[in-house]
């Protein structure tokens, strides 16, 4: 039985439980809020995008889903959580505090744009916008206000989302956008970390350098600089073990590359027709290059609308993959939207997101029904919790998460190649068995062999003399996920 079984099977007993209860046989808000578990376990994972002001989470949040549908300028909307789902035509459902929802009217004006006129924002609770996207069908986006905000409301809108007074989650994930790494942010990370992951650590967080072709001040090698300092954000949150990584993203770029059009790569490729020298002088600056009095080959207002599409970055890096040979506007996507960081964010999110979302939302639907069992007592209340407890102790797959976002911060006896195979045995690398196993697509595949040297391999490591305590149970993780990988060849071969 998987642990979404184990987990519906408990819920099962415990709705049951409160109907035949005389306390709570008659309460429709209690059973209400099973339902909702329940609901929640079997809908798509939910990933929190959070950070401080101006982090760029809305821009992020296009260039995931591929379209403008996340306001980024100062809207209202940017003050309020707002949920991206899949649906079947566009729709943005107010839920106000009080429990009322009412429609809001959207316009597409190069990007969505929600109508407040007949609404008061301070009312609202948070939006649900639904979109038909594919991105949407497996993972819901909730788009938070900054949590730097100077308006104390508009923080603790996101703080509710995220760290709620209740201590049950309202997201399965997050992803956590960083500028600087400060003491306020890391504060909040760990907090974060404890509610989605238990008392036991993180289970579900992962860093973003966002806006990284800034941090190189726009300059065509902006993101080398951006994977510098990622790698010293992952070194500095390693010692916390508060996330399993931290990717560098231009969320711009990525959102452009997947929204470019035909015009703007005919003007790119007129200005990487220039002599170099020539527009290196007209870049020199942001003036410069809108000037109405520039030689250019492209008019001043094509040229802003470059800019505000594409960035000085973008730009510089969209003529430069052209001088080298592209000459089709899908190619130029594609180049950019891999120098952007998001095909990487994406394998990030698939890796520690997407193959466990079962996982992930199964410990969110136990840790919610602890909770809630603890906060609206029964006679079977000790019972539930007795069935509870174990399986978010020993569940083998929450284990192997926990492992992963701890051997960044803990010391261990085992050298650098070990290192490397206990985490792609645990999943670092992916959640299938090729992946596990380091087993290449192109080499001959003897995956139950491999299962079976790995299992063996880790279990004489498990039990050298010299290994301290997180060692040994490190290593017997890998013990178990080996084992796991051989009965897996078995029941196929079966």
């Amino acid at each position: 039985m998987s642990t979404s079984d184990q987990v519906r099977a408990i819920l099962g007993g415990t709705i049951q439980a409160y109907r035949n209860d005389p306390a709570f046989r008659q309460r429709p808000d209690v059973h209400n809020e099973l339902e909702r578990i329940g609901y929640r376990l079997n809908q798509p994972i939910r990933i929190a995008l959070a950070g401080t002001l101006k982090a760029g989470k809305s821009t992020l949040v296009n260039a995931l889903v591929g379209e403008d549908i996340a306001p980024t300028d100062a809207t209202e909307a940017t003050r309020i959580v707002t949920w991206f789902r899949h649906g079947p035509i566009p729709k943005v459902t107010a839920n106000h505090r009080g429990g009322r929802r009412s429609n809001v009217p959207i316009a597409r004006n190069g990007g969505l744009t929600f109508d407040f006129a007949s609404l008061d924002p301070e009312d609202v609770a948070d939006l649900d916008v639904e979109w038909p996207a594919a991105e949407l069908i497996d993972a819901s986006i909730i788009d938070t206000p900054g949590t730097s905000s100077l308006s104390r409301d508009v923080s603790e809108r996101t703080l509710r989302l995220l760290v709620p007074e209740d201590g049950v989650p309202r997201v399965d994930a997050v992803v956590f956008l960083l500028r600087t790494l400060n003491a306020p942010d890391i504060a909040l990370l760990k907090q974060i970390g404890q509610l989605v992951g238990g008392s036991a650590g993180a289970l579900g967080v992962i860093g973003v350098a966002s806006r990284a072709d800034e941090i190189g001040a726009g300059r065509i090698d902006a993101m080398l600089s951006a994977k510098d300092v990622a790698k010293r954000f992952t070194n500095e949150m390693d010692k916390t073990g508060i996330c399993q990584a931290v990717v560098p993203v231009s969320g711009l770029l990525a959102l452009t590359a997947r929204t470019l059009r035909q015009s703007e790569f005919v003007a790119l490729e007129k200005l990487a027709g220039v002599d170099a020298v020539e527009l290196t002088k007209a870049m020199l600056s942001v003036d410069r290059f809108v000037r109405e009095d520039s030689s250019l080959p492209v008019d001043a207002a094509t040229r802003a609308s470059l800019l505000e599409r594409f960035g000085m970055f973008g730009i510089r890096i969209s003529i430069a993959v052209l001088r080298a040979g592209v000459n089709d506007s899908v190619a130029l996507a594609d180049e950019l939207l891999e120098r952007s960081g998001l095909v990487a964010l994406r394998d990030v999110i698939d890796q520690q997101f997407a193959q466990r979302s079962d996982l992930l939302k199964a410990h969110t639907a136990l840790l919610s029904l602890r909770r809630f069992v603890e906060t609206n007592p029964i006679f079977a209340t000790s019972y539930i919790i007795a069935d509870i407890d174990p399986l978010l102790a020993d569940t083998h797959a929450f284990e192997e998460l926990r492992l992963l976002s701890q051997l960044h911060s803990r010391q261990t006896t085992l050298n650098d190649d070990e290192m490397a195979s206990l985490r792609r045995i645990i999943g670092g690398s992916g959640t299938d068995a090729a992946s596990r196993l380091g087993l290449q697509p192109d080499a001959p595949y003897d995956g139950p062999r491999a299962a079976f040297a790995a299992a063996q391999r880790w279990r004489r490591r498990a039990d050298h003399p010299l290994n301290d305590p997180f060692t040994t149970r490190s290593c017997r993780a890998a013990v178990r996920s080996a084992e796991a990988l051989v009965a897996e060849y078995a029941a196929r071969a079966r």
